[in-house]
């Protein structure tokens, strides 16, 4: 039956402990509030952590197909990368970042919205391919809330690094360039390989430094050989996935202010998105 849960005992999302719905803390492990207001069902971790992938996937698939529908007529089909690709103009529209529109226009939300745009069928096929072999692991072991944050945050910070590279470090050679303009969720893909890269340091885990370090490899590897990738949004986001993990500390339960700061993130690039679509293209 749907509906909050007034009394009674629930788990702890934190620990599993059995608690009351009404406890001020968890006496197994003291986490504050545990019931989650009588909500806990339907927001314990297991249940959030098998949708943080599907949800990453539907909401870049539904962006994807808004942007080919904001400009049916710009639709590029040159090229393997160029397949069923959004004309610029849309993807602008829509919250594409790098350094013409963070400081050509001032464009700064766009630092939260271009991760969750693609430019061709190719390209989001292959981030999305990535999200699910990273994502399920990350949320297994962060937990559903920091994997929102890590994967928002690494995915804002990585572009914040190619939007400068791009505006400040023009005569650096092709690969090592920054970007005019830049989207994508490979940021925050390169975010959940730096979180698996500290848990695996964090928990000693060999197998999951191997499969990091394997990662980074084939990302070097093919930022060096394939043009157009934004190697700066790569290193950025493996950067801040590493560095918000330590913050985060992966050894210690989940919390309820997680839940919140996801939530945080989750509306942030909303709101990042609509502001793109309703500030349009610029005039002139």
């Amino acid at each position: 039956m749907l509906g909050r849960q007034k009394t009674g005992s629930t788990l702890c999302p934190s620990c599993g402990g059995l608690v009351g719905v009404n406890d001020e803390s968890c006496y197994h492990c003291g986490r504050r509030r545990p019931g989650l207001w009588g909500l806990s069902r339907y927001l314990r971790g297991g249940s959030l952590e098998s949708l943080f992938v599907p949800g990453i996937w539907w909401t870049c698939g539904a962006l994807f197909l808004a942007t080919l529908a904001a400009d049916p007529e710009g639709i590029g089909m040159g090229g393997l990368l160029g397949m069923v690709s959004p004309s610029m103009e849309s993807l602008f529209r829509f919250g594409a970042s790098g350094a013409v529109p963070v400081f050509g226009y001032g464009r700064w939300w766009t630092l939260l919205s271009a991760g969750w745009l693609h430019g061709g069928i190719v390209h989001i096929l292959f981030n999305m391919m990535a999200v699910r072999d990273l994502g399920f692991a990350v949320a297994h072991v962060y937990g559903p809330a920091r994997a929102v944050i890590l994967y928002v945050a690494a995915g804002a910070c990585g572009f914040l690094a190619s939007t400068l590279a791009g505006a400040f470090l023009p005569f650096l050679p092709g690969f090592l360039r920054g970007a005019s303009f830049t989207i994508g969720a490979s940021a925050s893909v390169f975010g959940l390989v730096g979180a698996l890269l500290h848990y695996s340091r964090r928990g000693g885990s060999s197998q999951l430094r191997a499969a990091a370090q394997r990662w980074i490899l084939i990302g070097a590897l093919f930022g060096f050989m394939v043009p157009g990738i934004d190697n700066w949004a790569h290193l950025g986001g493996l950067v801040a996935g590493y560095l918000v993990s330590a913050w985060l500390d992966p050894l210690m339960p989940e919390r309820g202010d997680h839940l919140v700061g996801a939530a945080v993130c989750l509306v942030l690039s909303v709101a990042a998105i609509v502001t793109s679509v309703a500030a349009g293209l610029p005039r002139g």
